[in-house]
């Protein structure tokens, strides 16, 4: 179980269009927020992904990027993302 500030450990894992990403791809060059959701397309997690989607700009200026993780399929977040 991480906890917060923790450094969370390095990962590899497809995104929603099923390519690889890793935490290191970001290493030296953005800062994460990595986030936790039980599940694509649940009335709290799409909440709080909106929450994250409308201060893109903003991290954006603070280079970081956001990674939400849940067991879902890559189809499952591709679908989540073309509807919200």
């Amino acid at each position: 179980m991480l906890e917060k500030n923790q450094v969370a450990p390095a990962f590899s894992t497809p995104n929603q269009q099923n390519e690889m990403i890793s935490l290191s791809d970001y290493a030296g060059s953005k800062n994460v927020i990595l986030y936790f959701y039980p599940k694509d397309d649940t009335p709290g997690c799409t909440i709080e992904a909106y929450q994250f989607t409308e201060l893109a700009s903003e991290f954006e200026t603070e280079d970081t990027v956001v990674l939400g993780v849940s067991r879902d399929s890559c189809a499952s977040h591709q679908a989540f993302i073309d509807t919200f």
